[in-house]
């Protein structure tokens, strides 16, 4: 009897893990196949900058499905041998369980018109904007990866002058490098303002009737208020071009933030507009301009041509800048050696050479960016080129 409670008491028991081994075996492998897809991202962005370090072209694949079928199977069975003869009866039990899966994997060759447009074409001030927003503290290591150069202009807004983010042109390089520096250390101590230029933009004057309430609800954005003259103004809440500053864009009157952008809209897409003057913080270092920005096949090619054509140097920070935290030497430092790299982090095998990100946080971080920098541009690739089906 006691062997027969301890059958009905066990065999519940292992029923019950048997049918618990699905769940932690889906987890595992759901995680592994994140792990692998964003390793093979992070690998392939790597290859193509060991490829455009030796001049070759870039070449993109992408993972757009992963399907996998998982199975469990578990049996449990009991038996029992009876003696004639007086003794004790003998009683055994089995149980097993098992799991598989099948999974296909889809992998797409990203090429065609509409990628090569992606990945040439200058990210415009919404994909700054995406970048610098959700940290501040990495607006150095945006600045330094995604912006070609810095035009300074006049007050009119015209061409004055140009510095590029390049290595080989060493005192264009400094002056960038110090502007970077200084917009960083605004930035770190709350006196950079990085926003839209918002205001009221004139749609009707001198309306001797108010507006309808339906035309009012049908073109989201207007308002009207009547004017001292009896007639009646109707203006649309605007959002302009984006600015860097070291004051409060808000601040300034509708008629001075519309008048600005007026002028901006001289700046090509892909020009973001800077201004640090006299009279606010870190005015000692006036600042007034636009920022170029590069695309995803510039930034990579600036990334690879640090490896050896055209490395980065230490520069110091201008006298007027405050004390700098982090200033490192390359943006993106990418270590190649002739052994795989002892480190935990992601290295590529090129040319009988591997290439890895240097072990620092800021080129972790750096490296980090630029995958986004990459999903941004490139975006849903579902329906780009033909897919190649893999079944294990």
């Amino acid at each position: 009897m006691r062997l027969i409670h301890l059958l009905v008491l066990t065999i519940p028991l292992l029923a019950y893990g048997c049918g618990n081994i699905g769940p932690p075996v889906l987890e595992r492998q759901v995680l592994g196949y994140d792990e692998i897809t964003s390793t093979l991202d992070q690998k392939l962005l790597l290859l193509n900058i060991a490829r455009l370090s030796h001049g070759h072209p870039v070449h993109f694949t992408a993972t757009s499905s992963i399907a996998a079928t998982f199975d469990w199977t578990t049996s449990i069975g009991a038996g029992a041998t009876v003696a004639e003869s007086s003794g004790t009866n003998l009683f055994n039990f089995d149980f097993g369980a098992s799991a598989s899966e099948n999974p296909t994997f889809q992998i797409v060759p990203i090429t065609g018109k509409a990628f090569s447009e992606q990945i040439l074409e200058p990210f415009d001030e919404t994909g700054f904007q995406f970048h610098v927003f959700p940290r501040r503290d990495n607006i150095d290591r945006v600045l330094r990866l995604i912006v070609a150069g810095f035009e300074f202009q006049n007050p009119d807004g015209s061409h004055a002058s140009y510095v590029e983010n390049n290595p080989r042109r060493v005192r264009e390089y400094e002056m960038f490098r110090r502007m970077v520096m200084h917009l960083d250390w605004l930035n770190e101590n709350r006196k950079l303002f990085i926003r839209p230029l918002i205001f009221e933009r004139v749609v009707l004057d001198g309306l001797e009737v108010p507006p309808r309430g339906q035309d009012i609800i049908k073109d989201e954005g207007l308002t009207w208020k009547r004017k001292s003259d009896g007639t009646y103004l109707v203006t649309r809440l605007t959002a302009g071009r984006l600015v860097i500053m070291n004051r409060d864009s808000t601040a300034m009157t509708d008629n001075e933030q519309f008048r600005l952008n007026e002028k901006l809209k001289k700046n090509p897409k892909g020009h973001v507009y800077v201004e640090i003057t006299p009279d606010g913080p870190g005015g000692d270092f006036p600042i007034r301009g636009a920022l170029k920005i590069r695309s995803v096949l510039q930034i990579l090619t600036f990334v690879a041509d640090g490896i050896e054509f055209a490395k980065e140097f230490d520069v110091s920070p201008d006298p007027s800048t405050g004390k700098i935290d982090v200033n490192p030497r390359a943006t993106l430092e990418i270590i190649v050696t002739s052994s795989p790299p002892i480190s935990d982090g992601v290295w590529m095998r090129y040319r009988d050479r591997y290439y890895s990100v240097a072990n620092t946080r800021w080129d972790r971080e750096a490296f980090s960016i630029l995958g986004h920098l990459f999903e941004t541009a490139v975006g849903d690739v579902e329906d780009v080129g033909i897919p190649i089906t893999i079944s294990k």
